[in-house]
């Protein structure tokens, strides 16, 4: 069952007002082609320019996520990218019309319900992973703030607040698995203390603040003339303190809410790394700050992942297509080698140069053209084959057969222009006429493909 991309099916408007400048915000999500990723484009400003949801783009984390690019920002990005990700949403394009997302009621429920309304469409391509295979681990000791990533085998999250506070004190929250964000997570709100809030609007912002769009903790005694203030901010007839500390008298819709929305924004602040997330991520006391720091460690150990791939000496030769066909018994149009730029007893290193005037692109795709998976497949096993037939005297009195082919995977498309590096290495000792063997295709450093494959090797009779 392959795991694919996906986007909304239509465009999904959003309006609202934003937290700090009270402006009123529209917001548009396009559905956009396969690792698009997700961008916002400043519709408002001259030229229109192009923010991409990237951990490396961000500029503030002072009560909540801004990114910038190309002289524009976007502010509180991380409910709306939350409810993305707990959508399973990969690739969007968002159109803007103000600095700010609209800070609606506080959580990611009502984007996710807006783009429920509209649907979700999956696409031709598989998702690409970040896959945590080692321990990453980012620490604030001053402040007692830990974030860790763990292997596993799908996205779940825990995370752990302490304010030492008697109206606020310790709170877990727990999401499992990611599907679970809507049911568990999406329609958890912001919160502040009181006396963060009397900051804020001594300092002119959260004008788009609204007492019912935050849950308001109150840690110290309030005056009736602070109540009367508040009330007056907030347009409200009244507002009052219940004894459990909350202002307003606000219901909280689960004993631990706090907790489970600092889990909402890890999950929007590690969308900007860029790819979904296999592992468990476990987390102390975090904020926006850490969570970026923490992103910004997640991305470059999958840049290393991806660096990881031998450099190869693409103008290297070991045997040209005339000696291939020496120990292959392919002919054109199926032989799919061009060249061998490494072997050894144990590897393999072969190239096929995709031409857009390959006769099979007049039938598979023509306006779209992309070379099939199942020939990549082929092309690496033909690149297995000199592997094994180069250590065979009078190689070409031999065939090999597939025998088994297993943990196929697919990661991007290849494109005429292209040109795969396929390197392929013994999965184990070849023996008694039978090659196990494991090959990963690349493009441009890129992974493109992966396999293991058992072929038997047989002498023509």
């Amino acid at each position: 069952m392959t795991d694919n991309q996906k986007t909304v099916s239509d465009v999904v408007i959003v309006e609202g007002s934003g937290l700090h400048t009270g402006v009123d915000v529209s917001l548009k999500i396009h559905p956009s082609e396969p690792n698009t990723g997700i961008i916002f484009k400043r519709i408002d400003l001259e030229n229109c320019p192009i923010i991409k949801a990237d951990v490396d783009n961000v500029t503030d984390v002072q009560r909540g996520t801004t990114i910038s690019k190309n002289g524009a920002s976007i502010s509180t990005v991380e409910h709306l990218l939350a409810a993305l990700t707990g959508l399973g949403i990969d690739n969007c394009v968002i159109d803007v019309n103000a600095p700010e997302i609209p800070i609606m009621d506080g959580s990611s429920k009502p984007f996710i319900d807006a783009i429920k309304q509209i649907g979700v469409k999956e696409l031709t391509e598989e998702k690409d992973y970040l896959v945590i295979t080692e321990i990453i681990k980012y620490t604030d000791p001053v402040n007692g703030i830990e974030l860790i990533a763990i292997p596993d085998d799908h996205y779940n999250v825990v995370s752990m607040i302490d304010f030492n506070s008697k109206v606020l004190g310790k709170q877990h929250a727990t999401l499992e698995k990611i599907e679970d964000f809507e049911k568990e997570v999406s329609s958890c709100r912001t919160f502040c203390f009181l006396h963060e809030l009397e900051h804020l609007l001594d300092n002119n912002l959260i004008k788009g603040g609204d007492l019912d769009n935050a849950i308001v903790v109150v840690d110290k005694k309030v005056s009736q003339g602070e109540l009367d203030r508040l009330s007056e901010v907030f347009n409200k007839d009244k507002v009052l303190v219940k004894e459990e500390g909350i202002l307003n008298n606000l219901d909280l819709q689960y004993v631990n809410e706090p907790a489970r929305h600092k889990l909402l924004d890890i999950v929007g602040d590690l969308t900007l790394v860029g790819k979904p997330i296999k592992g468990k991520i476990l987390a102390t006391k975090p904020g926006h700050g850490s969570n970026v720091a923490f992103g910004k460690l997640l991305k470059q150990f999958d840049k290393k992942k991806m660096s990881d791939l031998p450099s190869y000496d693409l103008y290297n030769t070991i045997l040209d297509v005339e000696g291939i066909k020496d120990i292959l018994p392919h002919r054109p149009p199926f032989l799919f080698v061009d060249r061998v730029i490494e072997l050894t007893p144990e590897r393999v290193v072969g190239v096929k140069n995709v031409s857009v005037n390959e006769d099979l692109f007049r039938g598979h795709f023509p306006g779209q053209p992309i070379f099939p998976g199942v020939l990549q497949v082929e092309a690496m096993a033909q690149v297995g084959g000199i592997l094994v037939l180069a250590g065979l005297e009078n190689p070409q009195n031999y065939l090999t057969y597939f025998m088994k082919i297993e943990q196929v995977k697919f990661r991007k498309m290849v494109l005429p222009g292209d040109t795969i590096v396929f390197d392929l290495t013994y999965a184990s000792p070849y023996r008694r006429g039978i090659a196990h063997m494991k090959g990963i295709a690349s493009v441009n450093g890129q992974v493109v493909a992966e396999a293991e494959m058992m072929a038997k090797i047989q002498k023509i009779k």
